[in-house]
């Protein structure tokens, strides 16, 4: 078979069995050290769902309302996932009217009440969006159905049926609580303390580590360019190539390389390696005394290990002598870029506030290596606030600016204002009966089991730092970040996912759902794997969990025309024409799409009915750069008929973004 050859040849690829057993040793390593408890708690459902993220807790939801029994079991003491950390609801929809189902209400509703009042606009609706309150809805919609939630368990193992090794049977589980930051641990307070015996699992987590225990193949990583056609997948040229020296010694190589930075591996472009895109924390800062929970100085801080941060800050000095110009660049750093009162990472910057390059250790570790990588990028934040506010390098004014903020704990205050949640842009990827490529983000298939319709560009953090010679000069820059048509994706088209790319091969396991980390590539993964894609994607699955239960049959075999009815029913966008579908923002009742009225509504602060570089500025934060493309007439102002032509020219041509880039740059 083709997937027992990919197994074979694609080092990316994982029989995830080895994975199983690193699990079961660390478990056992820690037995003598961890609190056993004598009789575990054993419970039965018809459907287990393992993570209350929103997924998960829309497939529970499903479940419930089929008069189902189901189970949610959370490895932290909250839900929500990144949308309770951070990540807003609508923030990666850009076409409302693609979504469907339960999502399509809750998207508009979740945290924010005043969405469709007259004048609210899209940005200042974000930013008004807590996730404190978010966490907080997502908790009233499972306490009004008696949906029960399981805290502080995470999977240990799986059991298959006897004389049936193709369905598991249950599910253990370790009671491990996160530690006072929202940090998970690597030692269990207890082990195997939870025993859930179920008909269907749904792994909604976004490590996919039920589905890696159960011992499903999935894939890490990015593919070769070769392997599916795309074009731009494995390793891509280098960006943002800076003319900073990465050598501890300047100059000298043998001396070793600087923290956060690391020599290429070698391979050509287009090939295939371990790695894959940055993660980081969507956390919030303040300056207000009374809100403010310090940073704190992590106890292996070491000022060497920010080097190249400091050299990075010398460089950027000496090319913007304009002060606020230089501001600008060091607010990428830290805290980052602020995206609808929030920080996120800013791709436009060589050092931003979050650790490039280590997500592949995450990506198929087990607990010991999910907790050290979630540490690092804690531990990376905190030193990073620390050596931006201390290092001599950076302008006085700015460095008493970084000392006086803190995370603000209004939003998590039950972690000092930590998220509980890093953000796992990707992880593992189940290697189910269809893969999500590239091709279908650019609407180049046909797909007959649409359980959902996504859309958003191929959206690539930074996957490596790396230095490089070019022209006889040593120069240090971001490898393999991209961001391919923009939010709207590259044909402005929204594309469906398959049934088939939630569901594992037949023979490895027939009761598993995973709508999370399902079926695709890397680029395939990058388009697809926004929350309300995974929302969506959940209720679909817990649709198909009840169908197999009540057709007693694998979840593979459901009847396809009855489930799709049941899609439908529940109000499920499956397919999409572009001759009678309108693409819509989700404000109001319009469809008006990229439009002049949705620009000023997001930017014109000042009512005149054009947009100025300072409000331009304001609102499309991380896209100033764009301003001096749209503005066309170079008159300071973008009005009606240059904003038109800009969305018809992005239309037609869906590498806009690389076009417009070398066209400033």
């Amino acid at each position: 078979m083709l997937l027992s050859r990919l197994r074979r040849t694609q080092t990316h690829l994982v029989k995830s069995s080895h994975l199983r057993k690193s699990h079961l040793l660390l478990g056992a390593f820690l037995l003598p050290l961890s609190g056993l408890t004598a009789e575990p708690e054993t419970l039965t459902a018809d459907v287990c769902v393992y993570a209350a993220t929103p997924s998960g807790i829309m497939a529970a939801i499903a479940v419930h309302r089929e008069g189902r029994s189901v189970v949610i079991v959370e490895p932290s003491r909250w839900v929500g996932g990144i949308l309770g950390a951070g990540l807003k609801p609508m923030q990666d929809c850009p076409n409302y009217a693609a979504t469907g189902g339960m999502t399509k209400e809750l998207l508009k509703s979740l945290g924010q009440p005043n969405w469709g009042e007259q004048g609210v606009t899209n940005r200042k609706v974000l930013s008004s969006i807590s996730p404190k309150t978010l966490r907080e809805d997502f908790l009233k919609l499972l306490a009004d159905r008696d949906i029960r939630v399981i805290y502080d368990h995470r999977i240990a193992r799986c059991d298959r049926e006897t004389g049936n090794e193709s369905a598991i049977s249950a599910a253990w589980f370790d009671r491990a609580p996160f530690d006072a930051l929202g940090c998970p641990v690597v030692e269990a307070e207890a082990t195997e303390s939870l025993q859930v015996n179920a008909k269907v699992f749904i792994d909604a987590s976004y490590e996919g580590d039920l589905m890696a225990i159960a011992g499903i193949s999935y894939r890490v990583g990015r593919e070769s360019a070769a392997e599916f056609d795309e074009e731009s997948a494995g390793v891509q040229p280098p960006v943002e190539l800076t003319p900073i020296d990465p050598f501890v010694v300047p100059g000298d190589p043998e001396s070793g390389t600087l923290k956060g930075v690391e020599k290429d591996h070698g391979k050509p472009l287009g090939a295939a390696d371990e790695y894959t895109q940055a993660y980081n924390y969507r956390y919030y800062t303040t300056a207000e005394p009374e809100h403010r929970a310090p940073f704190t100085v992590p106890e292996n801080y070491a000022a060497a290990d920010f080097e190249l941060v400091g050299r990075y800050v010398t460089y950027l000095a000496a090319t913007f002598p304009d002060a606020e110009e230089l501001r600008k660049h060091l607010v990428g750093i830290f805290p980052g870029w602020k995206n609808s009162g929030d920080w996120n990472y800013q791709r436009a910057s060589l050092i931003s506030m979050s650790p490039v390059g280590i997500s592949r250790e995450y990506a198929d570790g087990d607990v010991a290596a999910h907790v050290r990588i979630w540490k690092a990028h804690q531990d990376y934040l905190r030193g990073l606030h620390h050596f931006m506010s201390t290092d001599p390098r950076v302008p006085e004014s700015y460095r008493e600016e970084v000392a006086a903020l803190g995370l603000d704990k209004r939003y998590h205050p039950e972690t000092a204002g930590w998220p509980h949640q890093l953000y796992v842009r990707v992880s593992r990827r189940l290697a189910g009966r269809y893969t999500i490529t590239a091709h279908d983000v650019y609407n180049e298939t046909a797909i007959d089991d649409p359980i959902c319709l996504a859309q958003y560009g191929i959206d690539v953090y930074p996957v490596r730092r790396i230095w490089l010679k070019q022209d006889g000069q040593t120069l240090v820059g971001l490898e393999g970040k991209m961001f391919v048509g923009g939010s709207n994706g590259p044909t402005n088209q929204p594309y469906p996912i398959p049934y088939r790319a939630i569901t594992p091969q037949p023979e490895e396991c027939t009761n598993l759902l995973v709508p999370v980390c399902f079926s695709a590539t890397h680029l395939g993964y990058a388009s697809a794997r926004m929350e309300p894609v995974f929302m969506i994607c959940g209720e679909s699955a817990g649709i198909a969990a009840c169908q197999a239960l009540e057709e007693d049959c694998s979840v593979q075999s459901i009847d396809s025309t009855v489930y799709r009815k049941a899609l439908e029913q529940a109000g499920q966008k499956l397919t999409w024409d572009p001759a009678t579908d309108k693409p819509s923002s989700g404000r109001g009742s319009g469809n008006e799409g990229l439009s002049m009225k949705r620009l000023t509504q997001e930017c014109d602060t000042d009512g005149d009915g054009a947009v100025s570089q300072a409000e331009w500025n304001e609102g499309k934060s991380g896209w100033e750069w764009l301003f001096a493309v749209i503005d066309t007439n170079k008159d300071g102002r973008i009005v009606a008929t240059e904003y038109e032509a800009f969305q018809t020219y992005k239309a037609t041509h869906p590498d806009w973004a690389q076009r417009a880039r070398e066209a400033v740059f």
